[in-house]
């Protein structure tokens, strides 16, 4: 008896432990989040309106998964700190201003 108390305790406590860990893992960037979200729409739309070509949206595509690279491994610790948003936030300034140079050239589909 006094063995299963203590293997349910013991449970319990790894389950606390590891949920803990688990919302201590997960740093919010909203801003970040929301911004790759408008950009990748923009890319879209320039894909369905023929202002962008299959080669460049391509490439734009890579400099998003880029970001995307860059995020989750600011995210990994737990902890995005200041020089990892405005590494970040310099990484989608540039992006930006690609999406709207390519979208605006006079390359066609």
């Amino acid at each position: 008896m006094k063995q299963v108390i203590w293997s349910a305790a013991m449970l319990s406590m790894f389950s606390a432990m590891l949920s803990a860990s688990v919302v201590f893992a997960q740093a919010e960037t909203p801003r970040i989040d929301q911004r790759q979200a408008n950009q990748e729409r923009r890319i879209d739309q320039g894909i369905a309106s023929g202002q962008l070509n299959e080669r460049e949206a391509t490439r734009l595509n890579n400099r998003q998964d880029h970001i995307n690279n860059l995020e989750d491994k600011a995210k990994s610790d737990g902890v995005v700190t200041k020089k990892e948003r405005a590494r970040i936030r310099h990484a989608q300034d540039r992006t930006s201003r690609h999406i709207a140079r390519q979208k605006h050239d006079r390359q066609q589909r």
